[in-house]
This record gives structure tokens, sequence and C-alpha cells, in this order.
């Protein structure tokens, strides 16, 4: 099992040699010879159990070093015990208090009660970070499950909302296999349960005999899956039965968070109906001249 680690912050260096005399066989310790350099030591390896602080050092005194050690971030819980051979009246004692400290040592201190206390503290940070990683675990899982309730939610307004559309609507991944198709697209391609497999893909048109999709020859999908956008086009698909028809065809590219394509959607409207009624019309008008051209040639023989 690893050793609480124990930053020691002294400019004197005999001071840090004692410490790690007394301290070295339970704890790791680290060393800084002033109150930036403890700081600096922090931002980087914030990993500390405890902090013992000198106070009187050059520059910036124990009670600021310690003041903006509870201000970094990971910093706020580490418990911080004041080490002096100066301060050690009632006054300057609550002032360590006040700069965020736990403990107050005078020196000469008894290395037991400073082994003992400094032992105690460092459990009380490990058991902190436990239950902060335990937290941390917790919250992470109540997001995804979150997260997960949230999609299936979508995913069942978008199945309803596909069904509901007039036209066919296929959504396919990344790799141009349709993952989803409302029941206009069965009956547009008269597939029945045959759209819902992977199969269907050949019904389409749009990928080779090997599975692959066709970047050339694969219509608006293959279009779409390479950041293309078409319009209702005329496109003809093969229905089960083997017959061709008139499919009015848009199609879009789907962009993940990031701004990368992650599917395609393309929709569907079948006009082979409507083409169907204009070449009936067609022939109706067609017919209806032909019958007045024969009506006045018949009046035209009987005079």
């Amino acid at each position: 099992m690893a050793k609480p680690i124990i930053l020691a912050v002294d400019d004197t260096p005999s001071n840090l040699v004692a410490l790690e005399a007394v301290l070295d066989a339970q704890f790791e310790l680290r060393f800084a010879r002033s109150g930036a350099e403890a700081i600096s030591s922090l931002q980087s390896q914030p990993d500390v159990a405890v902090i013992l602080m000198d106070i009187q050092m050059p520059g910036m005194d124990g009670y600021e070093a310690a003041s903006r050690i509870k201000k970094l971030p990971g910093c706020e819980d580490i418990p911080i015990v004041f080490v002096t051979a100066v301060y050690n009246e009632d006054p300057y004692v609550k002032k360590g208090y006040a700069a965020g400290g736990v403990d107050y040592f005078s020196k000469p201190f008894d290395p037991d009660l400073l082994r003992l206390k400094v032992g105690i503290y460092a459990a009380f940070r490990q058991r902190a970070l436990v239950m902060r990683e335990r937290d941390l675990v917790l919250k992470e899982r109540e997001r995804q499950i979150k997260e997960t309730e949230e999609l299936l939610q979508a995913g069942r307004k978008l199945s309803a909302l596909l069904e509901s559309l007039p036209v066919g609507v296929l959504i396919a991944d990344v790799h141009g296999r349709i993952v989803q198709a409302n029941e206009v697209v069965s009956r547009i391609l008269k597939s029945g349960d045959q759209i819902k497999n992977d199969a269907y893909g050949v019904l389409l048109g749009w990928w080779d005999s090997g599975g692959q999709l066709l970047k050339n020859g694969g219509g608006p999908l293959a279009r779409a899956l390479h950041g293309g956008v078409c319009h209702n086009e005329v496109i003809q698909l093969r229905c089960v039965d083997g017959a061709s028809k008139a499919v009015l065809a848009s199609a879009s590219p789907l962009l993940g968070l990031d701004g990368e394509i992650v599917g395609a959607v393309i929709v569907l409207q079948d006009v082979s109906g409507s083409k169907q009624i204009e070449l009936e019309l067609e022939n109706r008008i067609t017919r209806l001249v032909s019958l007045g051209v024969e009506l006045q040639q018949s009046i035209r023989d009987e005079n």
C-alpha cells in the first residue's frame, strides 16, 4: 500500500531534515523551501495527504501560503499543520486556524505526537478522497442512466414521429446501413418485413454484392454520407416484386455534437401513382380527341 504523501514547507534545510527523520518511515516526504514553491508543487501534484507549514519564511509567510493553498482546485481539504518555534502565542495560533490550519505545533515538538497526529490527519484526508471518488462515480452513473433514459425517450418519440409522417423516412448510420425506417418505406417498396433486415439495402440498389456502399452509384445516401445534400431528386427504386418505381428522394447528413457526420436521413415520396394518373389522363385525352375526329368524319360521310 502506498504511503501517504506529506508536503513539508520550510526555508531552513535543517528543519526539513528533522521532519524527514521523524516521518520518513511511515510517510512519503516532499519538500518546498518557500510558500511559492509549495503552491507550485501542489498545482502540479495535489495528491498530498497533509501539509506541514513553517510560518516565518521570507517573501510569503506560512499564513499567506496556507490561505492561497486553500483556494487551489483539489487542495481545499488538505489538512495544514503549522510548525513554528517563534509564533506560538495564542493570537498567532488563532491566526493559523483562520488561515486554514487544523493544528499548531511548537518547536521543539514531540516526535511521537507529531507522527500520531499526522497519521490521523492523513487518514482523514484519504477517507475524504475515497468518499469524493465514490460520489463522483455515483454521479457519473446517475448521469449515464439519465442520458440512457433520455435517449430511449427520444428514440420512442422519433419512432412515433416517423410513423406519423406521410412520406417514407430512412435513417442510416455512418457506414450507410439503414438503422430505422417507417412503414411508408415498406409500402413504397412493397417489401413488408423484408425492409427491416440487413438485406433490404440491396433492394434500394445502393450496395454492391459485397455489401459495400456504392460511392458513385449509391444515390442520395452515398452523397449525404460524404456531406452532400439533395432535394426532390427523382430516382428509380426496385420493388420486391421486381417492378421499378419512380421516387422523389431528399437526403442530408446527420451531424454529431463534434460536427462529424454520424449518419444520414433520406426522405422518399412515391410519385409513381401521380405519374400513372398523368399517363391515364393523357391517354383519355388522346382517346377523346380520337373519338372527336372519328365523329366529325362520320358526319361528313353522312352528308
